[in-house]
Formats: structure tokens, sequence, C-alpha cells
């Protein structure tokens, strides 16, 4: 086992490790104590989360832990986690620059006050496309438990002190399992979507490198050749797994936040409507306020 520390004051504009892991943008971390979206907790929350990083490309599956403690984001791990945790969590970010292009609003600032330190992940591309296929008209812990459940079905089984953790399915294997076995696992009729997904996916017909590169609009577009994605769920993986940082999906908390605060920016259609508050959010790093903005609203009650 290896294990380490990343100070927090390393991070540029620091990090809040649960509200990262548990605003709904992520479901490829389990909380160790079963009590994800329980509690919002106060900023930088001391519980394990766990993930399974890689093995779907012949490299060995890697177990990795993280919490946030006494001012530092510390890790166990089967492999040096540093570089990893950097990565998935965009530790590297500059989030006082994020923030400066971030228009100072009523909502916006009361958004980022609550949750400083929360920043966008960046998920691999598959588990990120699977978990918002499934995304559709549900909870965000009905969500991550899909996913749970995927992986404990069909995952491979890491062994980690003394512990057995589930990687997310290759393509391949999930591609072969049936409609049956996936509705049994409560994904309903979003069963067929993820089944012919991940054989286009294992197959290559269509992989995240036909997505990369290419310009918003278009990235937009091209995400929809998977089964299952519309524009909200393309806005989803462009964000948290691809980079595209101005996207802004119109979930229903973003829908109510235009009601609310931007009525202005209802335009009618999805196109024009997250021109529109993608706009108002700033351009570049309108995802990020749309994370900020998703999370506090989910939670202000």
């Amino acid at each position: 086992m290896e294990s380490g520390s990343i100070p927090v004051g390393d991070c540029s504009g620091g990090v809040d490790v649960q509200a990262t892991l548990e605003s709904g943008q992520t479901f490829c971390w389990r909380r160790e104590d079963d009590r994800m979206y329980e509690t919002v907790g106060p900023s930088g929350g001391s519980a394990w989360y766990s993930t399974v990083v890689g093995g779907h490309t012949g490299d060995d599956p890697e177990v990795v832990r993280v919490r946030q403690r006494d001012g530092m984001v510390e890790w166990e791990a089967t492999t040096d986690a540093d570089p990893i945790l950097v990565e998935r969590l965009r530790l590297d970010d500059d989030l006082p620059a994020i923030f400066e292009a971030i228009p100072d609003d009523e909502l916006l600032s009361a958004a980022t006050d609550a949750y400083r330190g929360l920043r966008v992940v960046n998920d691999p591309f598959f588990p990120c496309l699977i978990s918002f296929i499934c995304s559709a008209q549900m909870r965000v812990e009905r969500i991550h438990g899909m996913q749970t459940a995927l992986a404990r079905e069909f995952g491979e089984e890491v062994v980690f002190d003394g512990e057995t953790y589930h990687g997310f399915p290759t393509p391949d294997r999930l591609a072969r399992a049936t409609e049956d076995e996936l509705r049994e696992l409560g994904l309903g009729y979003r069963a067929p979507y993820v089944q012919r997904s991940a054989e286009l996916v294992a197959s290559g017909e269509a992989t995240a490198d036909d997505v990369r590169g290419l310009d918003y609009r278009d990235a937009r577009e091209a995400m929809q050749a998977f089964v299952g994605v519309g524009d909200k769920v393309a806005d989803c993986v462009l964000m948290f797994s691809l980079g595209y940082l101005e996207a802004v999906p119109l979930d229903t908390w973003i829908q109510t936040a235009i009601a609310e605060y931007y009525p202005h920016c209802e335009r009618g259609s999805y196109a024009d409507t997250s021109d529109a508050i993608r706009e108002e959010f700033g351009g570049e790093y309108a995802g990020y306020a749309q994370t900020y903005v998703f999370h506090y609203l989910r939670n202000r009650e």
C-alpha cells in the first residue's frame, strides 16, 4: 500500500473533496461509510471515498482512497495517487481565475461562497457516458446506485487492504450483458441504451476520439451518435469527461435557476436556451458556474 497527501493550500483556490464528489457530477466514487448524499456537511468533510482506476486498456486496475482532513487531501492506494487525483479532481485548475470569469450576481455569489473549493471532475469517458445515459428522470442517489450495481455485477474485482473493490465494467463486458440482466439492476428502459452504447464503444463504431477536439457545438452533436444521448446527456459528458468547461447541461435545477433568476434566458429550445444561459454564466467557464448552482440549489432546503 502506498499513501501520501496533497496540501489544500497547494491547490489554487483550495479544494472541497466532499462537495466535488457528492455534487452529482461523478458516479465513479463510493463513500466508504455508505452515507453518500445523506448530508451536505461542512467544507472538507473527512469521509473516505474510493474508486478503481484503469483496467480498461490492458493495464492493471488500481484502487485509490481519498479524504480531506486537517488542511490535507490524504490518500491511500495501490499506486502513486498524486497524479491520479490531480487529473481526476482537476486540482490544477486555477479557481480564483475561474471565479473572476464567472459573473458576480446574487445566485452565483451565494453558490460559490457556499461551496468554494468544489471542482469540476475529469472522469474516464466510458463510465461517465453510461452514468449519464442512466440519469434521465433520476435523482443522483439512484444514478449512483445503478453505477455501483453495474460495477459489482460486471466489474473486475480488486482486493486492497483486505477489502474487495469493483472497477467499472469494460465496454466489452457491458456489451455482453443482456437487457434483462441490466433491467434487474434497476436500469429500466435505459437498459437497451446502455447495452447498445457499450457495443458502439467496444466495436470502435463510436468512441470518445470521435468527439475530442471538435468545437463545442459540433462535439455536442457528435456525442449523440451514442444511443440514449440527447443534448443534456451530451453536455454532461462533454463537461465532466472531455474538458468542455463551457457546457451547461439544462437539468431540472438549472431550469429552476432560469425560471427564478434568469427568465430572459428561456428561449423555447434547448439549443437557444443553452446558448443564453452559457453567456449569462460567463462563457468559457460556464460549466463551473452550472456545477456550483446545481449543488447549491439541490441542497438549499
